[in-house]
């Protein structure tokens, strides 16, 4: 079952190309589930019936369990065993019939436009650092790119004359997204005055550098995301993913159609995407609430 787990996750990287958080997930639903089956005896995959699927599933509803979760173990699950009745190493799908338990879709937490300006007002411009953090924060908020977009960017993904940047998203899929003007002017000074003093080597291609001129991690930006959401007094839980939502809603708010939306976000699927329309419309209703005389 290992080896087939192996060749499984194989399968997403070559074939699907599927990002590596995505295959770790992938990895670590099906090693939890291979260790329930093992409990029970069950070793060889075409020993997993529908009753072993259920069974486990329940575990992990006593255990306390999110729906969200019980509902990504139950797709890892079916993708596993679609990929080995398509390579013909099971007669039958155990997983065929089941389907997901069904997710209530919270709001995104998004940023009011002001608290989005006080944000971006932190960074201290005099420093190195600052400068850095200035054309982060512009180009995330500019663009609505995921942190893992944002860090994998190198200096030839960006386009200061045309005002555009490249990224490659989920499934390896590549996209041109419009930088505003902000934007580009805090790009342009980092890279004449920010990141000639922290890059170390010529040959590196990453466009955000850390202190010792390598390319800025995940757990890098989210700590100076904390400090500059603290230092702005912002008391709302925000992830970098806040950034992302915000830049979704205040498009929508300002009249930006859903399908344009939907491409410069990278979804596939624009039910993803109108989840957004669902905050702008509570938005206003909170608005005309509070300021209409007869509400």
């Amino acid at each position: 079952m290992e080896k087939t787990l192996r060749e499984f996750i194989n399968y997403l990287a070559v074939e699907r190309g599927l990002s590596n958080n995505t295959l770790e997930a992938y990895n670590r639903d099906l090693q939890a589930f291979c260790q329930y089956l093992q409990r029970f005896g069950v070793v060889k995959i075409e020993e997993v019936t529908r009753n072993s699927i259920v069974g486990y599933l329940r575990e992990l509803q006593k255990k306390g369990r999110a729906t969200a979760t019980l509902s990504r173990n139950m797709a890892s699950i079916r993708s596993f065993y679609n990929f080995l009745f398509q390579e013909r190493r099971v007669m039958e799908n155990p997983a065929a019939d089941l389907s997901s338990p069904k997710i209530e879709k919270k709001l995104p937490r998004v940023l009011t436009t002001a608290e989005v300006d006080l944000l971006l007002e932190q960074p201290d411009l005099q420093q190195v650092g600052g400068l850095r953090d200035k054309a982060m924060l512009e180009v995330i908020y500019a663009t609505g790119v995921r942190v893992s977009e944002l860090i994998s960017l190198n200096t030839l993904d960006i386009n200061l004359e045309a005002g555009f940047l490249r990224c490659t998203g989920k499934g390896s899929k590549e996209r041109i997204i419009p930088l505003g003007s902000v934007a580009v002017h805090h790009l342009n000074t980092y890279l004449k005055a920010g990141r000639p003093k922290l890059v170390r080597e010529r040959s590196e291609p990453a466009l955000f550098l850390n202190l010792q001129g390598r390319r800025l991690t995940r757990q890098g930006f989210w700590k100076i995301l904390k400090k500059y959401a603290r230092q702005a007094g912002i008391t709302k839980e925000i992830t970098p993913h806040t950034i992302r939502h915000s830049f979704a809603t205040h498009l929508l708010e300002n009249g930006a159609d859903l399908r344009s939306v939907q491409e410069m976000l990278g979804h596939a699927d624009i039910s993803t995407t109108q989840i957004y329309t669902q905050v702008t419309q509570r938005r206003l209703r909170d608005i005309y609430n509070k300021t209409h005389p007869r509400a």
